[in-house]
């Protein structure tokens, strides 16, 4: 039986009264400790592998303008994540933002975009992490990809509490490995490096600063955007916070400046002992930098490897994590089959865990990292565009909701990320048009099955649902 809601062209249909109680995440799981480190732990494979494409992009020069504007975009969006979970904290993160802002319809684009930066990041994740192992031991390929989905997947599935305590260890040795880098790389920087690669004569405003020209920052902004992607998880853990008003803000918005520190300096270290030219296509660009001083058996180069290979699990573990509790709030509310969020005694989403890690092994397949980080960013530029537009509707929209923390600039801040964040999409487009369109495709298909089917089979008992519902009861009263 189904209530229908012309206004919102979507249908509510009537669940059993057990149906919240079979998809429960387990409370207070995390502190913002635990969310800092989730947050850094998300994005810290971006500091090993992939950020350095952007050299072969657009030269340092380019590579660096680019990250610059990245930095801006991040920085701002978070303080603008920081008051939305603040005040709408759910596990669906952005897709709940936009929902409460925009309606059923905005809050499936967001979710979808969202689901598609997290389905296939992990996959160039993988593929990343193969390239590590191959240095270290001279395996690679498909049954690695294999064996690290199989395991981490099966660490979620033991519970939330336990995963999150694990990657908080696996990112505090990523970090080390970080800092034993920037103290190796420091005696042997040179500025000098860091513009080695040649100018492309065929191309107007070409230098040894841009080497590609003024292009090449465009085309850098997806790679520079590796160094800061997938911060914007932190409010999927909502549900399973302390204190979302108190701990949200502090754990988002600590883990964004322990990453600013880290990308700046990896950025100009690699290039600068080992060369701009060197790195731009490297598959392990800090291990390479320090084989480069150091000598190829180096016990530095070897224990960055080594090490380094914990940051690009710690990204891999949570970014499991992610997609596993936004399909959960999506499965939840009706938009995806709801089968993907019935949890266990455990409380921990099992489907959810598991058919998006069989979709990134296939993804990963392809050992084209490059690609997939292109169509990771994708999704993720939309969804930030939705994100910071839904904390500009909802400041005017509904000024007396209780905002626990407050953007510092309010709209102005959150209006620079928007507009940061188109510029971005439309990047995807100059770095690959294969990859962008291929991305376009999985979210149009995805967005058809919302628009043809499960608009019309949404819970209005799920969180998310339920303020429409409120809004749509208050409507009828007041006629």
């Amino acid at each position: 039986m189904a209530d229908t809601h012309a206004s919102s062209s979507v249908e509510y249909e009537k669940v059993s009264n057990d149906y919240l109680q079979q998809r429960q995440l387990k409370k207070g799981a995390a502190g913002w400790i635990l969310l800092a480190s989730l947050g850094v732990s998300y994005v810290i494979s971006g500091d090993f592998a992939g950020w350095n494409f952007g050299l072969e992009q657009g030269g340092f020069g380019g590579m660096l303008l680019a990250t610059i504007a990245m930095a801006i975009m991040y920085t701002f969006k978070v303080l603008t994540l920081a008051e939305l979970s603040s005040s709408l904290p759910t596990a669906g993160g952005g897709y709940s933002f936009a929902r409460r802002a925009m309606g059923p319809w905005g809050g499936y684009l967001t979710g979808t975009a969202i689901l598609l930066e997290y389905a296939i990041a992990p996959a160039a994740i993988a593929i990343f992490i193969g390239g590590y192992v191959n240095e270290l031991f001279g395996w690679n390929g498909p049954m690695v990809y294999a064996a690290f989905y199989a395991i981490f997947v099966g660490i979620h599935l033991w519970g939330a509490g336990e995963a999150l305590k694990i990657m908080m260890v696996i990112t505090a040795i990523a970090a080390a490995a970080i800092l034993v880098f920037i103290f190796g790389a420091l005696p042997y920087f040179s500025v000098d490096n860091l513009f080695d690669i040649a100018p492309n004569p065929d191309v107007a405003g070409s230098s040894s600063f841009l080497p590609q020209g003024y292009m090449g920052i465009w085309a850098a902004l997806p790679f520079a955007m590796w160094l800061f992607l997938a911060v914007e998880g932190v409010p999927l853990a909502a549900e399973e916070t302390e204190d979302p008003a108190r701990d949200m803000p502090k754990g988002i918005i600590t883990a964004m400046i322990i990453l600013l520190i880290f990308g700046g300096c990896v950025l100009f270290l690699a290039p600068g002992i080992a060369g701009a030219d060197a790195m731009k296509d490297h598959g392990a660009p800090l291990v390479g930098a320090l084989q480069a001083v150091y000598g190829e058996d180096s016990t530095a180069a070897t224990f960055v490897n080594l090490v380094g290979l914990a940051g690009l699990i710690a990204s891999f573990f949570s970014i499991i994590y992610a997609y596993s509790r936004q399909v959960f709030a999506l499965s939840r509310a009706g938009y995806l089959p709801r089968f993907l969020s019935v949890t266990g005694e455990r409380k921990v989403p099992t489907m959810a865990l598991v058919v998006p890690g069989v979709i990134g092994f296939l993804l990963s397949l392809t050992g084209e990292g490059d690609l997939m980080i292109t169509m990771a960013v994708f999704g993720a530029t939309i969804s930030y565009a939705m994100m910071t537009l839904s904390h500009i509707i909802l400041r005017n929209k509904e000024p007396e909701l209780e905002r626990p923390y407050k953007t510092p600039g309010g709209t102005f801040t959150s209006g620079v990320a928007f507009i940061l964040s188109i510029i971005a999409f439309a990047s995807t487009f100059v770095v690959s048009q294969e990859a962008a369109l291929w991305s376009a495709v999985f979210y149009a298909i995805m967005v058809a099955y919302f628009g043809f089917y499960s608009r019309h089979h949404l819970v209005a008992q799920a969180p998310e649902e339920e303020f429409e519902a409120i809004a749509q009861a208050e409507a009828e009263l007041s006629n």
